[in-house]
């Protein structure tokens, strides 16, 4: 795919993220505050109402997605001068990260099934492949301008 198509889509996750985020801060804390009433968790020793934990969840998916909509945009510029296979492979692992890490966060806070907290690592790990990857991207050569 090329660059412009996953700045277009990075743009689009922003975009979702934006969305999620809103959602969260204006309707998620009532329905939150319904669905797990009274229900705690204990989170690094202290107990937390679950309502606040898996709002806290909910956020922390949409803030990861707008990280990694914004690397998939850098992705897409890197990939507009240094096409390579690691861009690619960059901008896919952001895109597979972004469904798996927040989306799993997402399903996990709206319906409280927590095995969906066993999918999120995977999410984490496509993440740090599409870092090291851009990384590798960002050190390619130049490609040669195109003549129009």
């Amino acid at each position: 795919m090329a660059g412009s198509r996953w700045i277009a889509l990075g743009a689009l996750i922003c975009g979702l993220s934006v969305g999620m985020g809103a959602f969260a801060a204006h309707f998620l804390d009532q329905v939150f505050a319904r669905k797990y009433d009274g229900g705690t968790r204990t989170v690094a020793g202290q107990t937390v109402p679950l309502a606040s934990k898996f709002l806290n969840d909910f956020k922390t998916g949409a803030e990861y997605q707008m990280f990694h909509g914004l690397a998939l945009i850098a992705t897409g510029l890197v990939m507009q001068r240094r096409p390579s296979r690691a861009a690619c492979i960059a901008a896919w692992s952001f895109t597979t990260g972004t469904l798996l890490f927040s989306g799993s966060l997402y399903v996990l806070t709206l319906t409280g099934v927590t095995k969906w907290g066993a999918v999120t690592p995977f999410g984490g790990v496509a993440f740090l492949i599409g870092w090291i990857t851009l990384a590798i991207a960002a050190t390619k050569p130049l490609a040669e301008p195109t003549q129009a």
